[in-house]
């Protein structure tokens, strides 16, 4: 086995993304820890990227990719905005995230999840995975921790839930994915989105909700190996 680690890969966000609607609007939540191969090369970075007043975006995938796409979104949104002379709505975000995508599918490597809140629709999420589809969805979930997350999903999510429901969903969800992914972790920042405005929230690693055999945040190795496991957490 190889243990070399290569620090001139290319940066990739194993990761945890996801994107829930509530009655009212949507809340967006994501990890922070950004990998090049096994190095952690940022364990705080920000993957909740804003491209208007009310449309944000979390990234996966390959770290350029997402940014890149992100930047020519946002530079293509502000001129639809002047010449609309009114904020672009959500599924004009998502489709021009789909549209850069689908045309380079085959040089990008990156998952979105495009969320947000227009006067004409109110709170949408659209998933735009890898090689550009576009799907509108109640919640997604993506990146690497997102497969510990599906069961989960279908047992706590709901129709109706309010902003307090939801972003308590997000944050035990991104939890859970980084109790159980290696490529997810540090802390977890959520975003919530309603005609209202938006809210952004940040949550330390040592704050967030314990899983099953999860060890308590300790300043000494003794207390790590002295402490006793907790009880695993309530949905």
């Amino acid at each position: 086995m190889d243990l070399n680690m290569n620090v001139d890969a290319p940066h990739s966000m194993g990761t945890t993304i996801i994107g829930v609607t509530y009655n009212g609007g949507v809340v967006l939540g994501a990890d922070s820890r950004t990998s090049t191969g096994m190095y952690v090369a940022n364990r705080a970075s920000d993957k909740i990227t804003q491209l208007t007043d009310n449309v944000y975006v979390c990234r996966s995938g390959s770290a350029a990719d997402s940014q890149i796409v992100s930047d020519y979104v946002r530079y293509f949104l502000h001129q639809h905005t002047i010449q609309l002379g009114q904020p672009a709505t959500v599924k004009v975000a998502a489709n021009l995230i789909r549209l850069l995508s689908y045309s380079n599918k085959n040089m990008l490597q990156t998952g979105l999840i495009v969320g947000g809140w227009d006067k004409y629709e109110g709170g949408k999420i659209y998933g735009v995975p890898l090689g550009g589809t576009l799907v509108e969805q109640p919640f997604t979930i993506g990146g690497s921790g997102s497969s510990y997350l599906y069961g989960f999903f279908d047992q706590a999510w709901k129709e109706g839930m309010t902003k307090d429901e939801a972003e308590q969903l997000v944050v035990k969800a991104v939890s859970l994915a980084i109790a159980r992914d290696g490529a997810s972790g540090g802390v977890v920042r959520t975003v919530i989105i309603n005609s209202e405005g938006v809210t952004r929230n940040f949550y330390p690693g040592d704050k967030l909700p314990l899983w099953h055999e999860e060890l308590e945040p300790q300043n000494s190795l003794l207390d790590i190996l002295n402490a006793p496991s907790p009880e695993p957490m309530n949905i």
